[in-house]
C-alpha cells in the first residue's frame, strides 16, 4: 500500500434516539397544608385518606417545601378526626426532623390521638378553645364533651388543651400547662400552670395531692399558690366572690356536701 493511499475511515453508525420515561411523583392530596404562623408551622393533614396512602403523599410534600425555611421550627399538626397512633406520629416527627422541623403540638379532635401524643410527650390540643383569659358566662353548665385521661408526667413546655375535663394520673412539672374548659384533677404533685373553667366557668375546680401550682386560673380568675403544706395533703382550688380559694380536699369535701344537701 503507497504512503498516499490510506485505509477508509468507517462513520459510527447514528445511535438510536432513546426516549426517557421520567416517572411523574404523585399528585399532592388535596387539605395537605404547612402553612408560617409567628414562628412555628401548622401542618395540616387531610382526614379522609388512609395512612398507608397519605404517608408517601407527606414525603413528598415535604421534599418540594424544604426551600421555604432554613432553621428548625416547631410544628402544630393538625390533623381534626384523623386518628394517628404511637407509630404514626414516631414516623411523622422523624420525617419532620430530616427537614429541619420539630414536631410539637397535636391538635386534634381524637381522644385516642390525643392520649398518644400525650404519651410520647407533644403538647395536646383536643377541641378548639378561646384565649387563656376567657370571659364569664352565665351558668356553669358542665362541658358536653368526654373527660380527657392521661395516665403520664407533663414535662416542662408540654401543654394539654382539652374543651372539658381532664385527669392526668402523675405529675405536672413546672413549665407545663393544662388548659381545660371543665374541672382539672392531677393524680399526683401539680406544679405547673393550670387553667380551669376556660370558656367561663366559674363552677370549675382544680384538684391534685400536691397543689404547688405556678399559677392557678379558674374562668377569668386568676392567682399563686402558696407554699405547698409539709406533709403534702389533697387540696381543691375553687372560685368564690372572693377570688379563688384552696382548701383541703377532706375539709371542701365535707362542706360541698352540706351544701348540696337538701
Amino acid at each position: 500500500m503507497s504512503e498516499s493511499e490510506s485505509t477508509p475511515v468507517e462513520e459510527p453508525a447514528e445511535s438510536p434516539a432513546v426516549t426517557l420515561e421520567v416517572e411523574q411523583s404523585t399528585p399532592i392530596v388535596s387539605g395537605l397544608a404547612l402553612e408560617h404562623c409567628g414562628g412555628r408551622y401548622r401542618l395540616t393533614l387531610p382526614a379522609d385518606l388512609d395512612w398507608i396512602d397519605l404517608w408517601p403523599q407527606l414525603q413528598l410534600y415535604l421534599v418540594g417545601q424544604e426551600h421555604l425555611w432554613s432553621e428548625t421550627l416547631p410544628v402544630d399538626c393538625a390533623c381534626g378526626q384523623r386518628l394517628l397512633d404511637q407509630s404514626q406520629l414516631q414516623q411523622l416527627a422523624e420525617a419532620l426532623s430530616e427537614h429541619q422541623l420539630r414536631l410539637d403540638k397535636i391538635i386534634t379532635e381524637r381522644r385516642q390521638t390525643a392520649i398518644a401524643a400525650a404519651t410520647l410527650g407533644y403538647s395536646v390540643q383536643q377541641g378548639e378553645l378561646p384565649p387563656l383569659i376567657a370571659k364569664e358566662t352565665e351558668g356553669d353548665s358542665d362541658p358536653v364533651a368526654n373527660p380527657l385521661y392521661l395516665k403520664t408526667t407533663l414535662r416542662s413546655g408540654m401543654e394539654i388543651h382539652h374543651d372539658a375535663t381532664v385527669v392526668i394520673v402523675g405529675d405536672v412539672n413546672a413549665g407545663a400547662s393544662i388548659i381545660a374548659a371543665g374541672d382539672i384533677i392531677v393524680w399526683g404533685r401539680l406544679r405547673g400552670i393550670a387553667h380551669a373553667g376556660a370558656k367561663g366557668n366559674r363552677g370549675a375546680r382544680i384538684m391534685t395531692l400536691e397543689m404547688a401550682a405556678t399559677q392557678l386560673r379558674i374562668a377569668d380568675l386568676l392567682a399563686r399558690t402558696p407554699d405547698p403544706p409539709n406533709p403534702p395533703y389533697p387540696e381543691v382550688a375553687y372560685a368564690t366572690d372572693q377570688g379563688i380559694q384552696i382548701a383541703s380536699a377532706n375539709t371542701w369535701g365535707r362542706a360541698f356536701a352540706v351544701s348540696e344537701a337538701p
